[in-house]
């Protein structure tokens, strides 16, 4: 696996000491998944005229939370003053909506564009950033994922960002509708609005 460098941080750590406490916070297998995101990220950065540093340590950090207890979470809800709401979800919404207050605290990143493609990683959301968009389709499609249609996600999302977001959330809804499991309300909002708007260059790839 090619050396991590990261030029630029974002934060008063050096690139070293940030790959370091990321990597102390979770498994082996978690962080080669964040390497890989990191990656796609930064390959799909470059294809959407994004900064692709940036974008690649977006990736990198988006997952920092993820093995982090739940009452950690539960506690920084409380105390950070959050939507009470989000103590009716776990840890699979958490990672993303609470985490970003995670990657500010421990790895010193304060940047709002990466904290914000962090926060709406787990649930999308209607409005979307370039960066958004780049983090959430990464971690989506990157190479370690073999789930049925992730090949179709990829020749969709890497032919246009916003399409391979809505495949994403069209696909998503429906695998948790299939399990009849909640639906967090933005990601159905954000289907309303993504899915609907790429609908048409999904129709054109024939994926759908």
């Amino acid at each position: 696996m090619t050396e991590l460098f990261f030029p630029k941080t974002y934060s008063s750590l050096t690139s070293a000491q940030l790959i370091a406490k990321e990597k102390a916070n979770m498994d082996t297998v978690r962080f080669e998944h964040c390497v890989r995101v990191s990656r796609t990220a930064r390959k799909l950065a470059e294809q959407n005229q994004f900064d692709p540093d940036k974008a690649a340590l977006a990736g990198f950090v988006h997952d920092y939370a993820k093995q982090m207890p739940e009452e950690a979470f539960r506690t920084a809800i409380v105390q950070e003053k959050m939507s009470s709401e989000l103590l009716k979800w776990n840890r699979s919404i958490w990672h993303g909506t609470v985490g970003w207050f995670f990657v500010q605290r421990d790895l010193k990143i304060n940047d709002a564009e990466i904290l914000t493609a962090i926060r709406r990683h787990t649930t999308g959301d209607v409005e979307m950033t370039t960066l958004d968009k780049i983090v959430f389709l990464a971690d989506y499609i990157e190479p370690g994922r073999d789930f049925e249609g992730v090949e179709q996600a990829r020749q969709i999302g890497y032919a246009d960002l916003n399409a391979g977001v809505g495949y994403e959330l069209a696909h998503t809804l429906a695998f948790l509708i299939k399990k009849r499991a909640k639906v967090y309300p933005k990601t159905l909002a954000a289907y309303n609005v993504w899915a609907a708007q790429s609908s048409s260059s999904v129709k054109k790839e024939g994926k759908q």
